[in-house]
C-alpha cells in the first residue's frame, strides 16, 4: 500500500536545502530610499485576539456527526492558523522517498506506517504569512522519525509532528500574504499577493501554482486580474476562482460582486466565466460546483449549484444554476468531498445564535446537521473541509488562551518589513504615536487614553472614557494630546481635544477646544507653540491651528475652508508642512486623498493621484520629515470578507511614500483592515511583545452584516416570509 508519506519525505528535501537560504535578512527587500529608517506601529481591528487553529471531528459511516465526538487540534497553538486542506493519499504521484535519499544519502529506511493525519494549511509566523505542511504521527518508535529528529533543519516534536513550510519566500517574490491552498500531485496551487497589479485599486490576489519538485511557480490568474478562493476539481484537471474578471472592486465590504470562473490547473489557459454572482467555488464533480452568494431576492447567504454541460461550449448560458439550501438561516463558505456526493459542509448563521458554526447538508433530505454548536456553543467556528473518504472534517476555530504553552497574546506583534532599516509592529490598540525620543508609546483602547514604554512595559490608563488619536508634546515633556468622544461622528458631535501630563502624579489635564463641534486629531507644531487640528464648528470638516498651551483661548485661526471633509491632519517634524486626507474632490464621496499644506495656509497640493473610488487616510511623517506612512486601499481587497472575522472595511494596508508622491512601497498585506499607523525615531527589536490576558482571549466579533436584527422576528420571518433585513 502506497500512503502519502512521499509527499512527507521529498518536503524534509525542500527545507533541508533551502533552510541556510531562509533567513530573516534574505525576506526583507531594501529597495527603497535608503534614508528610510526608523520603527511604524499600525492597528489591525480585532486580529491579536483570533489565535486561530486547526481542528478536526470525525464523520460516523454515515456521514454525519459521530456520538460523543472528540474535537482534536491538529496544528501547534503557535500564532495564528487558518484555511486547512486534507492531501488525499494521491496528492502526489512521484517518488519523493528515493529523491529524499538521493539528496541526503543518510535516509536507509522507511517509515512502517503513514501520519495518521496530513494538513497543508496558512499560517502567520515569523512575521509574514506562508503555508505549511503538518504530518502527525500515533506514536514515536518508528526509526525513521528518530532519524528526522536529529536534523536541526526539521521542526519535529515530541509528540512526531512533522511540519515543513512549502513555500520559501525567494521562491515566490517579495513578502505577501497566502490562502487557499490545495495539493494536486506535484504543485501547490494557492493564492498570493506577491506581485503588484501596477494599478492603484486592483487587488494583487492571484492563483499560482509551485511545482514541489521543480522549485517553479506559475502565475495562473491572468495579468491584469484578481483570484479569490481557488478550488481545484477531483480529477485535478480544472481550477475554479471568485473573480471580477475584467471588473475592478468597486469598494464593496460585504459580498464581493464577483463571478465563478473556471481554467485549466495545468497553466490557467481555456479560461471562461461558468457563473454570474458566486464565491467560494468547490467541486463535486469535474461538471459540478458548488458555491455561495447572497440572494438578490430575498437577502439570505446561499448555497448554489452549478451544473456544467459534458458536450459543447461551456458559458454562462449553458450551465444550470440551482439553490441548494433553503432561505431563513445564512450558509456560506461550502465544501464538499469527492467521498460523499450527497453532502456538503458549510458554515452558518442562525436567527437564535450569536456564533458562526459548522454544519452538514444532506442534498438528499434537505436537511442540517449540526457539528461544532453541540461541543462549543459560544465560539466562531471558520470556512469548513473535508477529507477525501468524507471520514473527517476540519475548520478553524480560536484555540482561547487556557493551554500552558503560547497562553499569551501578542500586544506587539512584529512584522516583517520590506524595507530593510524599518520595524514594524502591529498594535493591539488604536491611535499609537512615539513620544519624541521614541522611548514611550501612546494608544487608545477605545475607550481610554494609555502610555507605555516603547519594549511594551509599564502601560497605564491616564485619560479614562472614549478617546482617539494621540500626538506627543515634542517639548513640553510627557504632554499628550488626544480626542475625547466618540469615533465617526457627525460635525455637530461633542468631541474635544485634550492635553495630559502624564508625568504629572495626578494626571493633569486640559480642555483646550471649546463648544465641542467635533474637534479631533490633534497634532503639534515642532516648536511646541501650535497644534493643528480638525473641527466641524462651520458645518464641514476642516483644518484649524490654535494654541498649543492655551487651546482656542490662546488664539485660533482656520487653515483650510469649503464644503468637503479635511482630516487626519499631521504637522511635520521639519515644521514646513502639514499632511492631510480630504474628499474634498468629491465631497461625501467614497473618495479620499493626501494633501500637503503649509503651515500658513499656502502651497497647497496633492501628494500623488489616486485611482477613482480609492482612499487614502491617517497620513503621519517619517521622523526626518522626508516621507509619510498612510493606510490605503491601493490593493484593495485580498480574500473575501465572508471567510474572515468582522473588519469594518475588509481592505486597508500601509504604505510608505515619499512627499513627492513617489517611491509607494506597500508595508503590509493581509485580508485584513491595516491602520492609524505612526512613525517613530528608533529602530525596535524586530521581536513579538506578549501580554498575558484574563479570560479566555478570543475577543473578536463576527460579521456584522450576518448578524440578524431581531430573532423574535427572524424565526418569524424563517416560518413565514424570507425577507431581513442586517445590520
Amino acid at each position: 500500500m502506497k500512503f502519502t508519506i512521499s509527499l512527507l519525505l521529498f518536503l524534509l528535501v525542500v527545507i533541508f536545502l533551502f533552510s541556510s537560504s531562509a533567513s530573516p535578512a534574505n525576506h526583507r527587500h531594501d529597495d527603497g530610499d535608503p534614508s528610510l529608517s526608523g520603527s511604524i506601529i499600525f492597528h489591525t481591528v480585532g486580529r491579536s485576539n483570533y489565535n486561530f487553529d486547526i481542528y478536526t471531528l470525525p464523520l460516523s459511516n454515515q456521514h454525519s456527526p459521530a456520538s460523543n465526538p472528540k474535537e482534536l487540534k491538529i496544528t501547534d497553538g503557535i500564532s495564528v492558523n487558518f484555511n486547512g486542506y486534507f492531501p488525499s493519499p494521491s496528492s502526489s504521484p512521484f517518488s519523493l522517498l528515493s529523491l529524499y535519499q538521493k539528496q541526503t544519502h543518510t535516509l536507509r529506511t522507511q517509515p512502517s506506517s503513514p501520519p495518521s493525519t496530513e494538513l497543508v494549511y496558512v499560517t502567520e509566523r515569523n512575521g509574514t504569512s506562508t503555508i505549511y505542511y503538518d504530518a502527525l504521527f500515533n506514536h514515536d518508535s518508528d526509526p525513521l522519525l528518530t532519524q528526522l529528529r536529529a536534523r536541526s533543519a526539521l521542526q519535529v516534536s515530541t509528540t512526531t509532528r512533522i511540519q515543513i513550510p512549502l513555500l520559501v519566500a525567494h521562491q515566490v517574490g517579495r513578502l505577501s500574504m497566502k490562502d487557499k491552498p490545495s495539493l494536486v500531485g506535484d504543485s501547490l496551487i494557492y493564492v498570493s499577493t506577491h506581485q503588484p497589479s501596477g494599478v492603484l485599486g486592483e487587488s494583487w490576489a492571484a492563483v499560482y501554482s509551485t511545482n514541489l519538485r521543480t522549485r517553479s511557480t506559475r502565475r495562473l490568474t491572468p495579468i491584469g486580474m484578481a483570484d479569490f478562493s481557488p478550488s481545484v476539481s477531483p480529477s485535478g484537471y480544472w481550477t475554479a476562482v471568485a473573480s471580477y474578471g475584467e471588473r475592478r472592486w468597486s469598494g464593496e465590504v460585504q459580498e464581493l460582486y464577483t463571478d465563478i470562473y473556471v481554467f485549466l490547473t495545468r497553466d490557467g489557459s481555456q479560461r471562461v466565466k461558468v457563473v454570474e454572482h458566486g464565491g467560494w467555488p468547490c467541486w463535486i464533480n469535474d461538471h459540478t460546483i458548488y458555491f455561495h452568494r447572497r440572494s438578490k431576492e430575498d437577502g439570505w447567504w446561499s448555497v448554489y449549484r452549478a451544473i456544467l454541460p459534458r458536450v459543447g461550449r461551456v458559458h454562462v448560458e449553458s450551465v444550470v444554476v440551482e439553490r441548494v439550501t433553503p432561505p431563513g438561516l445564512h450558509v456560506f463558505t461550502p465544501a464538499i468531498s469527492p467521498g460523499n456526493k450527497d453532502l456538503i459542509a458549510v458554515a452558518t448563521r442562525r436567527a437564535d445564535s450569536d456564533y458562526r458554526h459548522i454544519e452538514l447538508f444532506d442534498l438528499l433530505t434537505n436537511e442540517f446537521k449540526e457539528v461544532t454548536r453541540p461541543i462549543a456553543p459560544e465560539t466562531h467556528h471558520y470556512n469548513p473541509f473535508l477529507s477525501a473518504d468524507s471520514t473527517r472534517i476540519g475548520y478553524h476555530k480560536c484555540r482561547g488562551v487556557s493551554e500552558k504553552r503560547n497562553s499569551d497574546y501578542l500586544f506587539l506583534e512584529n512584522r516583517r518589513s520590506p524595507i530593510q532599516d524599518i520595524s514594524l509592529f502591529r498594535l493591539d490598540a488604536a491611535f499609537p504615536s512615539f513620544s519624541p525620543t521614541g522611548d514611550r508609546i501612546a494608544y487608545t483602547k477605545l475607550p481610554g487614553l494609555h502610555v507605555m514604554d516603547a519594549d511594551g512595559s509599564n502601560k497605564r490608563e491616564v485619560f479614562k472614557g472614549m478617546a482617539f488619536s494621540t500626538a506627543w508634546d515634542p517639548v513640553r515633556k510627557g504632554v499628550v494630546y488626544t480626542s475625547g468622544g466618540p469615533v465617526f461622528a457627525s460635525e455637530s458631535t461633542d468631541v474635544d481635544i485634550y492635553s495630559v501630563n502624564v508625568d504629572d502624579e495626578n494626571l493633569s489635564y486640559k480642555k483646550l477646544t471649546e463648544g465641542g463641534k467635533n474637534n479631533a486629531f490633534p497634532s503639534i507644531s515642532p516648536d511646541g507653540k501650535w497644534i493643528v487640528f480638525r473641527s466641524g464648528r462651520s458645518g464641514h470638516k476642516n483644518l484649524y491651528i490654535m494654541d498649543a498651551v492655551e487651546g482656542e483661548r490662546g488664539g485660533i485661526r482656520r487653515l483650510t475652508e469649503g464644503p468637503w471633509t479635511d482630516t487626519m491632519c499631521n504637522w511635520s517634524p521639519t515644521g514646513d508642512w502639514i499632511a492631510f486626507s480630504s474628499d474634498r474632490e468629491g465631497p461625501g464621496g467614497r473618495s479620499f486623498e493626501l494633501y500637503l499644506i503649509h503651515p500658513n495656509g499656502t502651497g497647497l497640493r496633492k501628494v500623488f493621484q489616486n485611482a477613482e473610488g480609492t482612499r487614502a487616510n491617517h497620513p503621519w511623517f517619517s521622523p526626518d520629515g522626508k516621507s509619510i506612512v498612510f493606510t490605503a486601499d491601493f490593493a484593495a481587497v485580498s480574500a473575501e470578507p465572508i471567510s474572515c472575522p468582522h473588519q469594518f472595511q475588509p481592505y486597508g494596508d500601509i504604505y510608505v511614500a515619499n512627499l513627492d508622491g513617489t517611491g509607494i512601497q506597500r508595508m503590509t498585506q493581509s485580508a485584513y483592515e491595516d491602520g492609524t499607523p505612526t512613525w517613530g525615531p528608533r529602530i525596535m527589536r524586530p521581536v513579538d511583545m506578549p501580554q498575558p490576558i484574563d479570560g479566555p482571549g478570543c475577543n473578536f466579533e463576527d460579521c456584522y452584516w450576518l448578524n440578524i436584527t431581531s430573532r423574535r422576528s427572524a424565526k418569524a420571518t424563517y416560518m413565514v416570509s424570507t425577507k431581513i433585513r442586517c445590520v
